[in-house]
C-alpha cells in the first residue's frame, strides 16, 4: 500500500456519472455562473501562463489534440477529439478527458472526465464573453446549430448575460425540436425557427455552432446588421468556419490566443496580420471592446487551454467534501524511490512466489 501522503499517493478521478451528480448538486446554472467567474479570474492572470496552440492530430474524418497550459504551480492539460461524423454513427462528436500536476512534484492531483465538462466551460466563456462585448442590455439570442452544445450555450447566456429568449435553427429540424424540448422548463422563451434568416429576427446576440468540418457560410454577410454581437464557436480547426468573409471584414474581431484561432478560427480566412484583439486584455482594460450601439462584435471562439485549465481548477475545488470522486492508486511508491523493480516483486501474486 502506497506510504505517501493521500494528497500525493491518490489520484481524485471525477467520472461521468460523478461530474453529472456534482452539477445537478450545485444546479447547471449556478455551475455556469461559477466556471465564467473561475475562467474570468485566470484571464486576467494571462501573463503568467504557459500558452501555446493546441497540439492537433488530423485526419480526413476528425481530429485528435492535447491542449496544455501551466501557470507556474499547477500543469494542466485536455485530450479531446472532434469527429463531426461520429453523428451518424450513434457516437459524440466531441469526448475529453483532462488532468492537473503539482508543478513542484510532477504528482498528479486530478483527473476528470471533460466531454460534460467541456460543453460546461465552453458556455462559460462565451458568456463572459458576451459580458464584455456584447450590447448592454440585451435579451435575444439566436442560437444557430442546436447540436450538442446549444442548451449549455442558451442557458450561460440567460445565467451570466440575461438573455430571456432564444430563437433556434438547425438544417435538422429533429434537433431544433430536442433543443426545445430541453430548455422547457428554464424560464426562457424557446422560439423554433425555420431558416438562419428568420432565427436573427430581433437577435442582438448570435451564437454559431455546427459541426462539419469543411468551410461553411452559416451566416451570410447580408444577415448581420448593425450592433450585433456574434459568438462563433463552431469554426474551430483548419478548414472549418461558419461565417463569410465579408462579415469579418467589418467586425472588431476578439480572440483568446492569436496563434491558435489564426490557424483554426474564422480569421483563418484573413490575411496573417489582420487586426483583433485578445480578450484577456479587454477583461483587464488594456484594449476596447464594445465602443458603441452599431459596432459589431466578433467572438472568434475556438477554446484554449486555459479555460480547461479554470475548469479543472473549479472541479478540484467543488468536489473537496462530496461524495462524487473515487480515489485512484495510480502513483508507484516504492519504500526505497530508488527501487521501483522491488516494489514490482512485492507485487507478485502468492501462487508465483517461490
Amino acid at each position: 500500500m502506497p506510504t505517501l501522503p493521500s494528497e500525493l499517493a491518490y489520484v481524485p478521478f471525477v467520472s461521468v456519472e460523478h461530474m453529472m451528480a456534482l452539477v445537478h448538486h450545485v444546479g447547471i446554472e449556478q455551475v455556469l455562473i461559477d466556471l465564467a467567474e473561475e475562467i474570468e479570474a485566470d484571464f486576467r492572470r494571462w501573463p503568467l501562463f504557459d500558452k501555446t496552440p493546441r497540439v492537433a492530430s488530423h485526419s480526413d474524418v476528425g481530429v485528435i489534440e492535447l491542449m496544455p497550459t501551466s501557470d507556474g504551480e499547477t500543469y494542466g492539460f485536455k485530450y479531446v477529439n472532434g469527429h463531426p461524423k461520429n453523428t451518424a454513427e450513434g457516437l459524440q462528436t466531441v469526448t475529453a478527458f483532462g488532468l492537473l500536476a503539482d508543478v513542484d512534484s510532477g504528482y498528479p492531483k486530478l483527473l476528470s472526465e471533460m466531454t460534460l465538462l467541456t460543453a460546461l466551460r465552453t458556455a462559460a466563456t462565451s458568456a463572459m464573453a458576451a459580458r464584455h462585448l456584447a450590447p448592454k442590455g440585451a435579451r435575444t439570442m439566436a442560437m444557430i446549430g442546436n447540436g450538442a452544445q446549444s442548451e449549455f450555450q442558451c442557458l450561460a447566456f440567460k445565467a451570466i448575460c440575461g438573455i430571456d429568449t432564444v430563437r433556434l435553427y438547425d438544417i435538422d429540424a429533429s434537433a431544433t425540436a430536442r433543443c426545445a424540448k430541453n430548455l422547457g422548463g428554464s424560464g426562457l422563451t424557446v422560439v423554433s425557427c425555420r431558416s438562419g434568416e428568420e432565427a436573427m429576427e430581433g437577435a442582438e446576440i448570435v451564437t454559431t455552432c455546427t459541426a462539419d468540418k469543411q468551410y461553411a457560410t452559416i451566416l451570410t454577410d447580408n444577415m448581420v446588421g448593425a450592433g450585433v454581437h456574434i459568438n462563433a464557436i463552431g469554426g474551430d480547426c483548419p478548414g472549418k468556419t461558419e461565417l463569410h468573409r465579408d462579415i469579418l471584414l467589418r467586425t472588431s474581431i476578439f480572440v483568446e490566443y492569436p496563434p491558435q484561432t489564426r490557424i483554426e478560427g474564422e480569421i483563418q480566412q484573413l490575411d496573417p496580420d489582420h487586426a483583433v484583439t485578445e480578450l484577456w486584455q479587454v477583461i483587464l482594460g488594456e484594449a476596447e471592446g464594445r465602443t458603441d450601439d452599431r459596432q459589431i462584435t466578433l467572438f472568434d471562439s475556438v477554446g484554449f487551454a486555459i479555460e480547461d485549465f479554470s475548469a479543472l481548477r473549479y472541479v478540484a475545488k467543488a468536489i473537496v467534501g462530496t461524495p462524487y470522486f473515487t480515489q485512484l492508486d495510480m502513483i508507484a511508491d516504492p519504500d526505497d524511490p530508488r527501487d521501483l523493480f522491488g516494489m514490482f516483486q512485492r507485487g507478485k501474486p502468492a501462487d508465483q512466489v517461490a
